[in-house]
C-alpha cells in the first residue's frame, strides 16, 4: 500500500506493517520517516536491528536471505534494514525481496528497505510490486518553494514559536532546497529566541547563514512560473556552485522550444490537455507549463529564442558577452508582468 509521508504517524499508530520501502532524494523526510518506523518497531518488539549496505562493493543478497531465514538468538523479532541508495536491487536482489514478502507475516520481523529515487521501470518491477502488496512504499518528494514558508512555519509551531512574515520569507530564502538545513536552522532559532516565542527578521539575519541549494531542474519550474526575482536568485545559486552555463542553456532550451510548439498547436484550435500530453508533458507539470502558455504572447517566446541564441553564442565564445547575463534576461523577459 502507498502511504504518504504526512501519514506516515497516523499509519504507525494504528499497525505495523511487515514490509516498509521508504525512497526518495530528500535526506531529512527519509531520515525521519526511517526513524518513526524503527521506532514502531522497537515498540513491537523488535529488539535486534540488522542492517546490510547493498550499496557497498561487498554487499551479497544471499547474507541478506542468510539473516532473514536465521531465528535469533537474542530476540523474538528484528528489525532488518537494506541501504539499496543508488544501487539497483538487480536480478538477485529481487528475487530475495520477492521470496521475502512470499514468507512474511504480520508480527514477525519487520523489513525496512531505503532506496535513492525510483525511476519508472523500478516501480513496475515485480519486487516493488510485492512489496506494495504486503507493506507500505513511502515516496519521498521535495518541498516545493511555494510550500516551504509552510512547512518551515508548522516546525516552529511545533517547536513552541511563532515567527514574523518577513523572517519567515527570508528564512525559507536561505535553506530552500536544504530541508537539513532547515531543521538545523529551526533548532538553532529556538536557542536564540530563548524567552522569546517570537521570531523576527533581525534574529533570522544574525541566525542563520544562506544554505539554499538548487539544480538546474529547479531552475525550469522556476522559469515557467514567472517569478523573475526567485529565478535570478536560483540562476546566481547554480553558477556560484560551478554549475557549467551549458547545462542551464539545455534546460532553458527544453522549456522555451517546449512552449513554442504548445503555442503554435493551441493557436492552431488543438486542445490544450491533448497537445500537452502529445508532447510528452508530466501530468504533474501541466498546470505550471499550461499556464506559461497561456500567460506568454509569440511575440515573448520568439524574443526568448533569440536570446537563447545570443546565450549559445556567449557561452561557445563566439560571442562577447555573459551567458548567465542572457539567461537573467530571459528571466525577466518571461516574468508574470513585464
Amino acid at each position: 500500500m502507498q502511504i504518504y509521508p504526512n501519514k506516515l504517524a497516523q499509519h504507525l499508530s494504528t499497525s505495523l506493517l511487515p514490509v516498509y520501502l521508504v525512497s526518495g532524494e530528500e535526506p531529512l523526510q527519509i531520515q525521519e520517516c526511517c526513524d518513526a518506523i524503527r521506532q514502531a518497531a522497537r515498540k513491537q518488539g523488535c529488539e535486534e536491528r540488522i542492517v546490510h549496505h547493498a550499496d557497498s562493493g561487498s554487499f551479497n543478497w544471499d547474507d541478506f536471505s542468510a539473516d532473514s531465514n536465521a531465528l535469533s538468538l537474542f530476540a523474538s523479532q528484528r528489525l532488518i534494514e537494506v541501504r539499496l541508495g543508488k544501487q539497483k536491487a538487480g536480478k538477485d536482489g529481487s528475487a530475495a525481496l520477492v521470496e521475502y514478502c512470499e514468507r512474511c507475516e504480520p508480527g514477525t520481523d519487520i523489513l525496512l528497505i531505503t532506496t535513492d529515487k525510483l525511476d519508472k521501470s523500478t516501480l513496475n518491477s515485480k519486487w516493488v510490486k510485492q512489496i506494495d502488496s504486503v507493506g507500505g512504499v513511502l515516496r519521498i518528494w521535495p518541498v516545493e518553494p511555494a510550500q516551504l514558508p509552510s512547512w518551515i512555519d508548522q516546525r516552529l509551531r511545533q517547536a513552541g514559536l511563532s515567527i514574523e512574515s518577513d523572517a519567515l520569507k527570508l528564512l525559507s530564502e536561505r535553506v530552500e532546497g536544504n530541508l537539513l538545513a532547515a531543521a538545523q536552522d529551526i533548532e538553532k532559532l529556538k536557542l536564540y529566541a530563548g524567552n522569546n516565542s517570537a521570531i523576527d527578521l533581525t534574529t533570522v539575519q544574525e541566525a542563520v547563514a544562506d544554505s539554499a541549494r538548487f539544480n538546474v531542474y529547479d531552475l525550469a519550474d522556476s522559469l515557467l512560473s514567472g517569478d523573475a526575482e526567485h529565478c535570478i536568485r536560483m540562476l546566481r545559486g547554480v553558477r556560484d556552485e560551478g554549475t557549467d552555463a551549458a547545462a542551464v542553456h539545455w534546460v532553458f532550451r527544453k522549456e522555451i522550444l517546449l512552449l513554442v510548439d504548445l503555442k503554435t498547436a493551441m493557436n492552431e484550435g488543438n486542445n490544450p490537455a491533448q497537445a500537452m500530453q502529445r508532447f510528452g508533458v508530466w501530468k504533474n507539470r501541466q498546470h505550471l507549463v499550461g499556464s506559461a502558455v497561456k500567460r506568454l504572447s509569440a511575440k515573448r517566446l520568439e524574443r526568448a529564442t533569440s536570446q537563447l541564441a545570443d546565450a549559445d553564442q556567449a557561452f561557445k565564445g563566439a560571442k562577447h558577452d555573459d551567458p548567465w547575463r542572457i539567461f537573467e534576461q530571459i528571466a525577466v523577459n518571461l516574468k508574470t508582468h513585464p
